[in-house]
């Protein structure tokens, strides 16, 4: 099985913006030779300085529009995205909700080898992303994003309900979950209860001592 995974959501903190956010980039790159994938979710802002000062740590956008050049003032075109240094993009986040339509029409525009991780709040949503055909889906209650409490703990069973469920519809979908996770023990509970690997967002980008926490999430 391919290493689980360590999706790091910067989202727009200010702790992961702008010269913020390559600090935390640099520091996640110490860990990416572990036994995890580490992935750095960032602004479109950050993208390009991040992306091309990174040798190892994977870099994706964390959003993408399904158009192409021309009069979209305001979208993320893939292209750009791609050529600034994306390689991988999560779509339908909590926070920035799509359509079943829009996942489906940018994965069409994407290149097959492009890795897309679908949010998803809940089992249904789930299962129907999981039709698309995404490379991984993230399952997240929305009520614990942010919080103290990991998923793992909170709601057990909406992991291995998901991973079921998606696994049962397409076997080749890869399963995260977040919300709340914070440490390696709710990482290990994930793997356990059947994801492979874990979105979190302010378990790093918020933590007092950065290298500790990803020296213990990725042990």
């Amino acid at each position: 099985m391919d290493k689980p995974l360590i999706v790091v959501n910067f989202k727009t903190y200010e702790s992961a913006s702008g010269q913020s956010a390559e600090d935390l980039a640099a520091s996640m790159e110490k860990f990416t030779n572990r036994n995890f994938r580490m992935i750095a979710v960032v602004s479109a802002f950050d993208l390009h300085s991040i992306a091309s000062n990174s040798t190892n740590l994977e870099v994706w956008s964390q959003h993408l529009d399904p158009v192409g050049k021309g009069s979209y003032t305001g979208w993320l075109e893939p292209e750009s995205a791609i050529y600034r240094g994306a390689v991988g993009t999560i779509i339908n986040h909590a926070e920035h909700k799509v359509s079943i339509k829009h996942v489906k029409e940018l994965m069409e525009m994407l290149p097959s080898d492009f890795p897309i991780c679908a949010c998803a709040a809940d089992v249904s949503e789930a299962i129907e992303l999981a039709k698309l055909n995404p490379t991984f889906i993230a399952v997240e209650p929305p009520e614990l994003i942010g919080g103290d409490i990991s998923v793992t703990t909170a709601d057990p069973s909406i992991v291995t309900d998901t991973v079921k469920a998606v696994k049962s519809v397409n076997s080749n979908v890869r399963v995260l979950c977040g919300a709340g996770v914070k440490n390696g023990s709710d990482v290990r509970k994930a793997i356990e209860l059947g994801a492979e690997g874990v979105l979190l967002a302010s378990g790093v980008t918020k933590a007092e001592d950065v290298n500790a926490v990803l020296d213990d999430l990725s042990s």
